[in-house]
């Protein structure tokens, strides 16, 4: 039987289909045991930045250290969530957490795409090394047009700093492609949704177990 991972953690920008390939990986084997967002395992401190501006909380009034630190903290607590012998399964990992502190750092604080993930990853020290197979779902190995496939998707323009966001957001994504952030990378750019799934569970080590098996 193969051996199965701690976690396994779906990541990428929005709109790639992280929920929907998260719903068919809980669906093909009992022995994943969802865990969902960070924020839903820390609640209490997103729930008092939700309550006021959320936006200009995250991209004028918190520091670096301090969104890093606000991840971090829940994602050791959605780690802890997990019960012995399942696999958790999470929506966005570490890697994606990191980069996101990073393309908010590259739109506040004006630092480049490798600076900006130096810094955070730097927050994140030990931390950063998580016994998770970290599958990324990339819209295009190009960033620009990876932004352009993802925006296009949302059905309305973005507007305030957070295209500028996104643009970052996917940059640092192939910026931490090309240092080796994930376990696995998967490109979806014109893929089926059933072709791209195929990819992830070649790169998911699922048993072939008498009940539960994977379907």
């Amino acid at each position: 039987m193969a051996q199965v991972p701690d976690f396994v953690s779906l990541n990428g920008p929005d709109n790639v289909g992280k929920t929907t390939h998260l719903v068919r990986l809980t669906e093909r084997w009992d022995g994943f045991q969802p865990l969902g967002a960070v924020h839903e395992h820390d609640p209490e401190p997103w729930a008092r930045v939700v309550a006021g501006d959320y936006a200009r909380w995250w991209f004028e009034m918190s520091t670096t250290v301090e969104l890093t630190e606000m991840l971090l903290v829940g994602h050791a607590r959605r780690a802890a969530a997990r019960e012995a012998g399942r696999t958790g399964l999470l929506d966005r990992g570490l890697p994606m957490l990191l980069a996101v502190a990073a393309a908010t750092c590259v739109v506040k604080d004006g630092l480049t795409v490798g600076e900006a993930h130096k810094t955070v990853t730097d927050i994140a020290g030990s931390r950063a090394a998580t016994p998770e197979t970290s599958i990324l779902l990339l819209p295009s190995f190009d960033a620009e047009r990876s932004y352009a496939i993802t925006s296009a998707r949302e059905g309305r323009p973005w507007t305030g700093i957070y295209p500028a966001y996104q643009k970052a957001l996917h940059a640092v994504l192939v910026h931490q492609v090309d240092h080796g952030a994930y376990t696995a990378v998967v490109d979806c750019e014109d893929r089926s949704l059933d072709d791209v799934h195929a990819d992830v569970l070649g790169h998911v080590a699922l048993p072939r177990l008498t009940d539960g098996s994977p379907r």
